[in-house]
């Protein structure tokens, strides 16, 4: 029976040795954009990734899929931040907007809600705002309360 475990600890460490490391995400590596215009190329790249993570999260299903729900939630919640942090740096209220509002498209995607509203309230175009409240009927509570 020792032998058979030991045999069985060993295969999984030789196991190990053909797991492939997972790439890195779009909003993982150390690229900074130079200018309002990378940026906002950057944050789109980083919505569309984390945007089709978030449409595999609300499809899983099976015994594990908690487990990869949750790892997948943490996975897309980096994204959010990341796209914010970049958000934050530009200069030109316009290309902002607009950034930000891609940021919010995926907030409501992944369900996070409240995000959603709170970024809702920094977008300062009237016409960006009322496209995302047709878009995302579900932000109307937000826009009635301000």
């Amino acid at each position: 029976m020792a032998d058979y475990v030991f045999r069985h600890r060993e295969g999984a460490r030789a196991m190990r040795w053909f797991r492939k490391d997972r790439p890195l995400e779009v909003w993982e590596t150390d690229v900074q954009p130079a200018g309002n215009i990378a940026a906002a190329q950057r944050i789109r790249e980083i919505c569309i990734a984390a945007g089709a993570m978030a449409g595999r999260v609300a499809t899983l299903q099976g015994r594990k899929a908690e487990t990869e729900k949750g790892a997948e939630a943490e996975r897309y919640q980096a994204a959010i931040k990341c796209a914010l942090e970049i958000a934050m740096k530009m200069s030109d209220d316009a290309v902002r907007d607009v950034s930000v509002s891609q940021i919010i498209r995926l907030c409501v995607k992944a369900n996070h809600l409240k995000t959603a509203k709170v970024l809702l309230r920094a977008i300062q175009s009237g016409g960006t705002r009322a496209e995302l409240i047709m878009e995302n009927p579900v932000l109307t509570d937000q826009d009635a309360a301000s």
